[in-house]
């Protein structure tokens, strides 16, 4: 069983963390202890309200912008961190971004921003990470994937070949690292409340909801909270044999032919 503070000691950054899926695993991290790197890459203001929490929780939180498609601003982002902490014990993949359009309408620009901030980033973050948690002496990394990856939504094609993609990163990632006492997993959420799901033509429809909700087993849809507890299992030392793994958290929705 783990301790309340399972976490303390530790040194995570989260991609993405001033807002939905990202802010919660960041101040479920803070709760069992970490300090906590929030990144972000245009609203500072909402990274800032991240850190409060951290802050009222008793715990460090450091916000440094960067835009991880850019790899010259992933770069000065690890240089950061090594400087404040000199040390990484936990990564969490979590920001992502995409152009949602079917495929006649994708533009290469689009493709190219989609596949950057969501695999390329995560395989630099990663490398970056390797030394720090090197230092560290052993670490965890998490990619954030999403059912798309294996499944076919309205006008997802950029963004689920990319998780798809990121899924199977994961896998290579987590043979290469398991030997440096690193390990990667991912976490793939079913349908998340959350500010990003505005961005998407077919959440234009409000009965999307009621009809993910009608056919969920669980009965309701997947909170940043659901994410956020899966996402520090899998960075105790309960998981520690469990690498490689795309871990579902849909409460059933994907198992079942809809009604």
């Amino acid at each position: 069983m783990q301790s309340a503070q399972f976490l303390a000691g530790k040194i995570a950054l989260i991609t993405g963390s001033g807002r939905g899926i990202g802010k919660a695993i960041a101040i479920k991290f803070a709760q069992l202890g970490a300090d906590i790197v929030v990144n972000y890459s245009r609203n500072r203001v909402q990274a800032e309200e991240t850190a409060e929490i951290i802050h009222s929780l008793g715990r460090k939180a450091v916000v440094l912008k960067s835009n991880i498609a850019k790899e010259e601003e992933i770069k000065l982002l690890f240089n950061k961190i090594s400087d404040e902490f000199g040390k990484l014990d936990i990564l969490v993949n979590n920001a992502a971004s995409g152009f949602n359009r079917p495929l006649v309408e994708q533009k290469i620009t689009g493709w190219d921003h989609t596949m950057n901030v969501n695999v390329r980033a995560a395989m630099l973050c990663s490398q970056y990470s390797i030394p720090l948690m090197e230092k560290a002496g052993s670490g965890y990394i998490i990619n954030i994937s999403s059912p798309g990856s294996t499944r076919v939504l309205p006008d997802y094609i950029a963004v689920g070949a990319s998780k798809a993609a990121l899924e199977s990163l994961t896998r290579y990632m987590a043979i290469e690292l398991a030997p440096k006492k690193i390990r990667v997993n991912a976490v793939s959420p079913g349908l998340v409340e959350t500010d990003a799901l505005k961005h998407f033509a077919f959440m234009t429809n409000n009965d999307v909801t009621s009809r993910t909700i009608a056919n969920t087993p669980a009965g309701r849809l997947v909170t940043p909270e659901d994410v956020a507890e899966t996402v520090a299992f899998l960075c105790s030392s309960s998981a520690e044999m469990i690498c490689g793994q795309v871990i579902v958290i849909d409460g059933g929705f994907t198992l079942i032919v809809p009604k």
